[in-house]
């Protein structure tokens, strides 16, 4: 039997049903905030992953699907969102258009980590993105529309909030920062002695325990920020505070990506695990301009969708539409034939073997119809159907012309 391959999971019923209306919340209110909805490919050139998302980082480093294809071109599937709509801003010349430009996307993504709970090798994000904005402000929307969408969707949070610094302050604290890695070189694992030489500050990102013990050590990227920055962290903390969004402060917090500065926030739940990251993100204000696009501030989040599934709080869903079964066979004709005619206004389901009204009316209830209506010999002599309302119970016989 061929089974699918590790990390990659099937979405089948009820979780189907939690994806959707996940997809469905997060799109109306990104759309309340003003974002479009964009599209961008599954394949693209490695090299915009390498220069976005960065070598140093653990999904370029480990974990890309990377191939030469027939062509002979270096491709990968996409590991992450956020540089393929960057890719797409540039080569639709919306960085030359000027403006403020403000997207959502959602859709599958591929790394090839080793599979656990909520962490697949094929999964699925959410993810907004806005260009064009230089303000403060924009980042505390950003993290009030990442709040709005858990709390509708009953995901309780906590909010975990640091500042990365510019181009002015974050070279005096990486020369700190290296100097401390230096003095605990002996101590730290191979890929932060390998971080320490292409981007030092990816460091406080390792997950290994050891090494996070010794970075409670490490200079602080808040005891370095120039005015400027220090100046738009004070000013984010003031409107979260003012809009009623708690926070804490996570000294270390750097996400794992090298395009961010300045603002970087996730969103962690406990019911997944101790401090689990559930969304993410930050401002990305020199992406833009790294990938030969011209100078554009930029913030944006993702969330995992797989991450949250066991946490959605599902809406009570009532009955509707109607299911139409024959008991008996000389009715299956006329129960397609009706069943074709409601589909022009009701999600109508049939049955297209004679069953007795038991099963009929268990198959009805599975389907969440309200209304179960069933042609037997005598309604078939008749010209009749017999209908029952499986919300309040009430049973009528009425005319087969009625029904239409």
């Amino acid at each position: 039997m061929i089974k699918s391959l590790r990390g990659m999971n099937d979405i089948l019923s009820e979780d189907y049903q939690r994806f959707t209306y996940f997809i469905d919340t997060a799109t109306k209110i990104a759309q309340k905030y003003g974002y479009h909805f964009i599209e961008t490919p599954l394949l693209e050139e490695t090299a915009l992953f390498k220069r976005s998302v960065g070598e140093s980082s653990d999904i370029v480093g480990k974990e890309m699907y990377q191939f030469i294809d027939k062509g002979e071109n270096d491709v990968c599937l996409r590991p992450e969102g956020t540089a393929g709509v960057v890719r797409a801003f540039i080569q639709k010349k919306l960085d030359k258009a000027g403006g403020t430009h403000r997207f959502f996307y959602h859709g599958p993504m591929f790394r090839y980590e080793r599979p656990q709970k909520g962490r697949l090798r094929e999964f699925h994000q959410f993810g907004v993105e806005s260009f064009g904005v230089d303000s403060v402000y924009e980042d505390a929307t950003m993290i009030m529309m990442v709040a709005d969408i858990l709390q509708t969707l009953g995901i309780g949070y906590k909010l975990q909030l640091n500042s990365l610094g510019d181009n002015n302050c974050m070279p005096q604290y990486r020369d700190s920062l290296v100097s401390f890695l230096d003095s605990c070189e002996n101590k730290i694992c191979e890929d932060c002695k390998r971080r320490k030489k292409t981007n030092p500050i990816r460091v406080l990102d390792c997950k290994n325990e050891k090494c996070q013990e010794l970075y409670k050590e490490a200079p602080k990227l808040l005891n370095n920020l120039c005015l400027g920055c220090k100046d738009d962290f004070t000013a984010l903390k003031n409107i979260l505070k003012n809009n009623n969004i708690d926070y804490e402060i996570d000294t270390n917090l750097v996400r794992g990506l090298d395009y961010y500065s300045k603002t970087a926030f996730e969103f962690v739940s406990d019911d997944i695990g101790s401090q689990s990251a559930i969304a993410g993100g930050g401002r990305y204000d020199r992406l833009v301009e790294y990938l030969d696009g011209r100078p554009t501030p930029a913030v944006g989040f993702a969330m995992g969708i797989e991450r949250l599934m066991e946490l959605i709080v599902m809406p009570k869903t009532n009955r509707e539409g109607y299911y139409i079964g024959a008991m008996d066979t000389q009715a299956i004709d006329l129960v397609v034939k009706l069943a074709q005619s409601k589909r022009k206004t009701e999600k109508t389901t049939i049955d297209y073997k004679a069953k007795n009204l038991q099963k009929h009316l268990k198959a009805a209830d599975r389907t969440n119809a309200k209304f179960c209506c069933i042609i037997g010999s005598n309604e078939l002599k008749d010209n009749t159907i017999w209908i029952k309302n499986l919300e309040d119970k009430t049973e009528k016989t009425i005319n087969i012309g009625d029904l239409k």
